[in-house]
């Protein structure tokens, strides 16, 4: 327990440092929210004193100073005027601050998304990322802005109210500050609590999240297989965790208020006891005891706060480990400095003795070796589970061998696939997946992806060779008709026919064809084969097929077994 409690603590301290990095680029605005915090709470504290003032000019009935009266109102006035502005600067100031860094923490965020491994977007579900880039960011930045707001507010409250109260009456002042920390030890047990229920409450979260994110991906799928119970039972099960966490952590830092406030008016008790019968001895007039009581009341009003803030910063930082954990990761390995680009690619493919596995115990591609020569056509065929999909994840570098090499040809020498960078590999294959995919945006936008300057007449000239252009002039706007993610009310097909356009368009010197017609009705299919065979002329293609006029047309076909030739 002893070392849980210390881990914790260590983290909580890390996670601090690292929030801190952030916030060392807006330095000035903290400085500057300092600065108006202290003004506004000086000002603040200055208030009482002027109402105290006020309260000793009524000397007697009938013995009233009105000159004195106005002459304080008129003081009073120009300091709340003077202190609104400081407060509303303080809050911009604040407010920059807080959604600034939460946009950087972002950014880092999705720049880490792009380069992390394909192997760490496997081992994760979607929605569990979203969540801790949208949901957690949120909690943090509620977290930092209330920090802000109000603790750096409280704890200069605390510093002023006490000097004043020294200057004024030194004994009431002591019995304040004594029983004070009866509210610090009252938080501190409360924090302690909290921590750990609102990182249980996060991760219960990323993880309804996640489950939300497939179940609605998947809705057809779910339906089709009477899964729906299943789903529910499973959405239940998190469902009633997350609001056992939630309903732990919110009781724990909603008592936080309550205890804290029994504690102040104890304070605030003691003051007006010892208040009164000082003033009754002539030790302070009326009105410091006024005054008195406002400061005591003032003083033990940022512990309330603070010790809100205290829980919520609990919950935010929480929230930041989860997010810094990704941001963290292990990027995908990085590019040789002396990486070269593909310039001119000759079509020649060479895997000797490649070795590979997604888990170190179970061998997957065991010394595999291949030559292609340029313009040849392979076709890559086998039982589920053999290492087809594979294979082209290792051809893409979207995962690097084990051991072995697999190397390209490039300008008339051969080069390995580590030492070239990965946008000119890539950009070296044209790919068509069994699995289509395409972003919100116009017909036209996605066509281009891969060739962002191309010319209208160009892609119209690619979607005719695919066959795509008829069923896209139906369409209400044509080539500018918007789409939604994936696709939305377009055919399964249709939308492999965008995909299969996108690479007619750019038509780069090697191709990987994954079931690319799988979707595509036969008629369809024989003009889509026409194409191919157009396109494939005098580049080397890989055609991983199960149906036989797939590969027929084939220079090379081979057969894979438990990641054999």
């Amino acid at each position: 327990m002893a070392k849980a409690e210390k881990n914790k603590r260590a983290t909580q301290k890390e996670t601090i440092r690292k929030v801190w990095q952030y916030l060392k680029a807006y330095r000035f605005y903290i400085i500057v929210s300092l600065v108006l915090a202290a003004v506004v709470v000086a000002l603040q504290l200055y208030i009482p004193i002027l109402t105290g003032r006020a309260i000793d000019c009524i000397l007697s009935k009938g013995n009233v100073d009105f000159d004195g009266i106005f002459a304080v109102l008129r003081t009073m006035g120009v300091v709340i005027l003077i202190t609104a502005v400081c407060q509303w600067l303080m809050n911009v100031c604040n407010n920059k601050i807080t959604y600034n860094t939460i946009r950087d923490v972002r950014e880092k965020a999705f720049e880490k998304i792009e380069i992390l491994p394909l192997k760490y977007v496997d081992a994760h579900s979607y929605g569990e990322i979203v969540s801790r880039v949208i949901a957690d960011v949120d909690q943090f930045a509620d977290g930092l802005l209330m920090g802000f707001t109000q603790f750096f507010t409280g704890v200069i409250t605390i510093l002023g109210t006490l000097l004043f109260m020294v200057s004024v009456n030194i004994p009431i002042t002591i019995v304040v500050v004594v029983v004070t920390p009866l509210s610090l030890l009252v938080a501190s047990f409360i924090a302690k609590n909290t921590f750990r229920m609102f990182q249980a409450q996060s991760e219960a979260r990323g993880e309804q999240t996640a489950l939300i994110d497939e179940m609605v991906g998947n809705q057809k799928v779910v339906q089709a297989f009477g899964h729906e119970d299943e789903a529910l039972e499973q959405f239940d099960e998190i469902n009633e965790r997350l609001a056992d966490c939630s309903l732990k952590a919110t009781f724990y830092s909603s008592i936080t208020n309550p205890a804290t406030r029994f504690v102040n008016n104890v304070v605030y008790a003691g003051v007006g006891f010892v208040g009164a019968l000082y003033a009754v001895h002539g030790g302070i007039t009326v009105g410091q005891l006024s005054c008195f009581l406002s400061y005591a009341n003032q003083y033990t009003k940022p512990f309330n706060e603070i010790s809100g803030v205290v829980t919520e910063l609990q919950n935010a930082l929480a929230c930041a480990a989860r997010i810094f954990a990704l941001i963290e990761e292990e990027p995908q390995l990085p590019e040789d400095q002396d990486a070269v680009s593909v310039t001119k690619p000759s079509g020649d493919v060479t895997l000797s003795h490649v070795e590979f596995s997604y888990v170190p115990e179970k061998p997957l591609i065991t010394d595999f070796n291949l030559s292609v020569k340029p313009g040849q056509r392979v076709a890559i065929v086998g039982p589920t589970g053999c290492g087809k999909t594979t294979l082209i994840n290792l051809l893409m570098r979207f995962y690097d061998v084990n051991s072995g090499t697999i190397a390209i040809g490039n300008e008339d020498k051969m080069e390995d696939i580590r030492h070239l960078t990965r946008k000119s590999l890539r950009t070296s294959y044209g790919m068509v997946l069994q699995e289509t995919w395409l972003r919100e945006g116009t017909i036209r936008e996605n066509i281009v992806m891969g060739k962002p300057d191309a010319t209208d007449e160009e892609v119209i000239a690619a979607a005719k060779a695919s066959h795509a252009h008829s069923f896209i002039k139906r369409l209400p706007n044509g080539y500018d008709t918007v789409i939604n993610e994936d696709g939305g009310s377009l055919s399964q097909g249709q939308k492999q026919l965008l995909c299969i356009t996108r690479v007619m368009l750019s038509l780069p010197p090697m191709l990987i064809l994954d079931e690319a017609t799988s979707s595509i009705d036969t008629r369809t299919e024989i003009r889509i084969q026409r194409a191919f065979a157009k396109m494939m002329k005098g580049r080397t293609s890989f055609i991983v097929a199960h149906r036989l006029s797939t590969i027929q047309e084939a220079d090379v076909i081979l057969v894979m077994k438990d990641g054999n030739i």
